[in-house]
């Protein structure tokens, strides 16, 4: 296992301030993802150090730009990354986790346990059908990382944020490229690029208007 200099090392190049008590809820989290990850596929990345900089870096880079407040949605938590990850900078923060695969709920709840985390809610519906069935529920932000057919999912998600919300997309270049003509739902800040990534970048839209239905 990691030590907390260890991973204060690794997460340097990432310019993250963490507290003591925020470093030992990642070790704690670290640690549930690498045993979790020997009996279910969480991850196909291994290495505890690769995890602290691929998964927990980059989730939590966005704090340096943004400071998260109210109500997240994470569509396609898997890991939890970035949605819970983020509850680490952000205690405060009410995360509702969308994932539909029961072992990996399971997983999210335990993280939540563990670490002592608060409004954290992990639910079972895919975005499509969360929107049918919470279709009143606004959020100030959505998160999405490492998912398929993003250009439908922005769409979705801008149906769940309010006018003025934050959409983070966690994305390749290519990726970043597919999202010309969502201007219809947001206006698309410069990318965020993370440190030790080559193709990977963060991008964040501001919902424009009123909240469609």
């Amino acid at each position: 296992m990691l030590s907390e200099s260890q991973v204060l090392q690794l997460l340097s190049p990432f310019g993250l301030a963490l507290t003591s008590a925020q470093l030992g809820c990642l070790l704690t989290y670290l640690d549930l993802l690498l045993r979790w990850n020997r009996k279910i596929n969480l991850t196909a990345i291994r290495t505890p150090e690769e995890c602290v900089t691929r998964h927990f870096g980059e989730s939590l880079f966005l704090a340096r730009w943004i400071k998260l407040e109210g109500r997240l949605l994470d569509i396609g938590s898997g890991g939890g990354f970035p949605g819970l990850a983020l509850k680490i900078a952000f205690p405060a923060l009410a995360v509702t986790l969308l994932e539909p695969v029961a072992k990996k709920r399971a997983f999210l709840k335990e993280v939540a346990r563990a670490c002592q985390m608060e409004f954290v809610e992990v639910r079972s519906e895919r975005l499509e059908d969360f929107i049918r069935r919470e279709p009143l529920v606004a959020y100030d932000y959505a998160t999405v990382r490492a998912v398929g057919q993003l250009k439908r999912l922005v769409q979705g998600a801008a149906t769940r944020l309010k006018a003025g919300g934050h959409l983070c997309l966690w994305v390749s270049g290519e990726q970043a490229a597919s999202l010309i003509g969502a201007e219809e739902w947001f206006r698309w800040e410069q990318p965020i690029l993370l440190p030790l990534a080559r193709r990977r970048e963060i991008r964040v839209g501001i919902r424009m208007g009123s909240q469609p239905t």
